[in-house]
């Protein structure tokens, strides 16, 4: 007795398999037994078909048990198989991005490895929960369709039935060519400063930029005094940018301006942002401190403030 068949195009033979092994799965979950699936190809044409064994199978309560564990196994073979190849469909087809090493760096954007404490915090969905969501969606349909049809052609489901699933991955799309042409153009900026420090002959020997925690920076020349940011042309790196002035920019500016020939970093946290630009524009002019004396009397200083406290 056939239960249902699954119908796949174009699709490559491992792929094929992963599908098969986990629908099996699936239906062994529910009946163990007097049940067989089995895969017929012609040419490009791959169909899983599962049938009940006569005379033993019989049809119980257990079909929409069933029914929603390959629904399950459908939804995670379209999500782990064929939505990076969608995704790449949609960046060459909707927004005519033909490079593969753009492409590439647009699918990059797609899949972050994790989320930030910071999207959490502001209440925005994390990657995971996305996912779920996207699963949970081709889920319900699938389910619903094998209720009331045995044959499902994946390919033309996905295209045709799934249009709420799409219209997410479109909206996932955009969000990540938004983030990779940022990208580009901070890139861009970095390689114009980068040009400008290379060409900048060097004004003081030395500055010291002594990172407190947080965002709270000290600028230091090479007898130790601190740098008067408000006397340099801070306003540079803003009017390049065209955005809101920041901490990030007046540190970057007041280097350029000064232009020192050698940039000591003093941090117990190099991964700092403004820590990586400022490595990236002045490369090897720059030195991390590993701890030095200075590095140790502020860690007195910050002891003690914290003690006061």
């Amino acid at each position: 007795m056939k239960l249902f068949a699954l119908t796949l195009t174009k699709t490559s033979d491992t792929s094929v398999h992963k599908l098969h092994a986990a629908v099996d799965d699936a239906v062994r979950n529910v009946y163990s037994n007097n049940v067989a699936t089995y895969v017929e190809q012609d040419h490009t044409t791959f169909v899983i078909h599962a049938e009940g064994i006569f005379p033993l199978f019989q049809l119980d309560k257990k079909t929409d048990e069933l029914y929603s564990k390959v629904a399950e196994a459908v939804s995670e073979w379209i999500i782990q198989e064929e939505e990076g190849r969608l995704i790449r469909a949609m960046i060459a087809r909707d927004f005519d991005y033909k490079l593969e090493e753009d492409i590439a760096s647009i699918l990059s954007y797609c899949r972050p490895a994790q989320s930030s404490e910071e999207d959490e915090e502001a209440f925005e969905p994390t990657f995971e929960q996305a996912v779920a969501r996207r699963k949970q969606m081709i889920t319900q349909a699938v389910c619903a369709f094998l209720q009331e049809f045995t044959d499902l052609n994946l390919q033309g489901f996905i295209k045709f039935r799934l249009q709420d699933y799409m219209s997410e991955l479109h909206e996932v799309v955009e969000y990540a060519i938004d983030e990779f042409l940022m990208d580009q153009q901070y890139q861009e900026f970095i390689s114009l400063l980068k040009y400008f420090v290379y060409i900048q002959e060097a004004k003081i020997p030395t500055a010291h930029l002594i990172h407190k925690g947080g965002n709270e920076f000290t600028l230091l020349n090479d007898r130790m005094e601190p740098i008067d940011t408000s006397q340099t042309d801070a306003t540079l790196t803003v009017e390049m940018l065209e955005k809101d002035i920041n901490f990030e920019d007046v540190i970057v500016s007041t280097l350029i301006s000064v232009s020192p020939r050698q940039i000591c970093i003093h941090t117990r946290d190099p991964e700092v942002q403004v820590i990586k630009t400022i490595t990236q524009i002045f490369e090897n002019r720059v030195q991390l401190c590993e701890y030095c004396r200075l590095c140790h009397n502020l860690d007195r200083s910050a002891a003690a403030d914290y003690n006061k406290g």
